[in-house]
């Protein structure tokens, strides 16, 4: 991308002068471009007078390609709003300021050059059907600017200069949240610090559950409480408070960070889906943690298609037989009520005829960890995210009692299993952000201490490169997610901005995972280093949840229209 020379700082200099006004005016051409990728790819995809699903599939490259443009745009435009709330309040400091810069630069780049949608799957401009004059908006003046002065090294390493005189696994510039939210962060970071990152590598390593007495502690907390309403029994805090504890927990161990998981799905199907009498019931005794619900939604031959369910509830009285398979069902053996999505309708073949139960069941034990009658179940030994463990489940006439079916109404199990996803999406984010600040502490701590050559591995560019994107990147998913939060604490529909969030830090926690890996050499390779685990632990975060290419079909089908 040529420019003119003018108003390019000098070659030493780490911050662009008139940051603000700068990064502010580059978000208009990325809207344009933007708007001439939406207009391209409709033109592709539209059959008559309506967007078709065959034509979406046929150009799926494109289209998702759109999703991750988007996201770039949505992702900027969050930063925007940060620098300039942190810079009202005196708080846009100069780490603040090379963040900014830093991932304007490189996100612009990339827009322009190609977006990483995968390692090895970089979608350009040209793939989504935009011509070189549909591109010229981002030959503006701003733009160019950032992209030749933003990103550059003298930034990354005056960056790492500045995160190396703070102290030890802190977060890396000010995450623009408010005070109480900060203390919120502060609580569960000691939490963390001191009850599970002394105890998460052991877990991994031995593939054990988490204690039992953890989850004792972190239900006085309030973990499983956090968003339930005081009046079933929680604390009626925002999804906001939400992310935060979520990132924190995570970044101790992603599966403690999850356990708060399973009660916010099963929360929010009741509250949005349930009868009051079920609302009286289950929340409190979710929120108090007297009982653990597991989400029993996949199947072994759907996957993300779970409009061709087969497990079927059969009405018998006035209860319910269940009888089919489930897979990936994590926390399956220790808990009390599944939330359990099942075919009531024989006659169909698609989403209309499935039904949510919450189906009780008898807490298991490691000699016998499926006792209720008409289940079974066998675990799944994965790579990473062992702490709650995977299983299948089989039922045959399984019996789940009449009044246990969600809402009382059959024929509305996918539609309030919708509802759940904005939440849901949300918080595997925060997850996800968890697992790279964890990725970028202890990369950070062992490239300040180990020595190579006569000087410590931060010394060399490229090991400092790799921490200053880490925390670049991991302010601009943390903002977009803060975002999706504040739509959702404000009854704003925000499944579009939730599902960016969750590509993008899926994205985003890999790679600084997979960095700070690299930067371990090879004694990242070996088990008794914690960054082998969160490698392992980073890398479910782009399947679950609705995987990186469902969640870019969802974006792009949301953009269509």
């Amino acid at each position: 991308m040529p420019h003119d020379g003018q108003d390019m700082p000098g070659a030493d200099s780490a911050l662009l002068p008139d940051l603000l006004t700068l990064t502010k005016a580059a978000l208009g051409p990325v809207e344009t471009v933007l708007g001439a990728a939406r207009d391209a790819i409709k033109a592709k995809v539209t059959e008559g007078d309506r967007v078709s699903g065959r034509l979406i599939e046929a150009h799926q490259t494109a289209t998702h390609g759109l999703a991750w443009l988007a996201t770039y745009a949505q992702a900027l435009q969050q930063m925007q709003g940060w620098a300039e709330r942190l810079s009202a309040e005196g708080k846009f400091g100069e780490i603040e300021q090379l963040i900014h810069q830093i991932a304007f630069g490189e996100y612009l780049w990339q827009i322009y050059g190609g977006i990483p949608m995968s390692q090895g799957e970089i979608v350009r401009l040209q793939d989504i059907g935009l011509s070189q004059d549909d591109q010229r908006a981002l030959m503006a003046r701003e733009v160019m600017t950032l992209t030749q002065g933003g990103n550059t090294p003298a930034a990354r390493a005056r960056l790492v200069e500045l995160m190396q005189q703070q102290a030890a696994n802190v977060t890396v510039g000010a995450t623009g949240l408010d005070d109480e939210l900060e203390m919120i962060r502060e609580q569960f970071r000691r939490f963390a610090v001191d009850r599970v990152v002394p105890n998460a590598h052991d877990w991994h390593l031995k593939d054990e559950l988490i204690p039992m007495e953890i989850i004792e502690e972190m239900a006085e907390l309030g973990v499983f409480g956090l968003t339930i309403p005081e009046e079933y029994g929680g604390f009626g805090l925002s999804k906001a408070s939400m992310c935060v504890v979520s990132e924190e927990l995570s970044r101790g161990y992603i599966g403690v960070g999850s356990l708060g998981t399973r009660s916010e799905i099963a929360a929010e199907l009741i509250l949005c889906g349930g009868t009051e009498e079920q609302k009286s019931h289950w929340l409190p005794k979710i929120a108090a943690a007297e009982i653990l619900p597991t989400a029993v939604f996949t199947e072994p031959n759907t996957g993300s298609d779970l409009g061709s369910l087969r497990t079927r509830a059969v009405k018998t009285g006035d209860d319910y037989e269940v009888t089919g398979n489930k897979t990936w069902i994590t926390h399956a053996a220790r808990t009390h009520v599944m939330t359990l999505l099942a075919r009531t309708d024989p006659e169909t073949t698609d989403y209309k005829g499935l039904s949510m139960f919450l189906a009780e069941k008898t807490p298991g034990t490691d000699e016998d960890p499926f006792p209720t009658p008409g289940m079974t179940g066998g675990e799944i030994e994965v790579l990473g995210y062992r702490g709650m463990k995977e299983y299948e489940l089989g039922f045959d006439r399984f019996t789940v009692k009449g009044d246990n079916l969600l809402g009382g109404i059959e024929g509305q199990g996918f539609k309030q299993l919708m509802q759940t996803f904005e939440s849901a999406r949300i918080q595997t984010a925060a997850r996800a952000i968890g697992v790279a600040q964890s990725a970028l502490d202890v990369a950070m701590q062992y490239a300040q201490d180990r020595k190579q050559f006569g000087k410590a591995l931060i010394a060399f560019p490229r090991v400092a490169d790799k921490l200053a994107m880490m925390a670049v990147e991991i302010m601009l998913a943390r903002q977009l997610t803060y975002f999706a939060a504040w739509e959702k604490d404000h009854d704003q529909r925000c499944d579009l901005e939730a599902g960016m969030a969750k590509l993008l830090g899926a994205r985003v926690a890999w790679a600084a995972a997979d960095n700070g890996l690299q930067i371990h050499g090879g004694n990242g390779f070996a088990l008794e280093y914690s960054i082998s685990r969160i490698l392992c632990d980073a890398r479910i975060l782009n399947i679950f949840e609705g995987a990186a290419e469902i969640q870019a079909q969802v974006i792009a089908r949301r953009l269509l229209g």
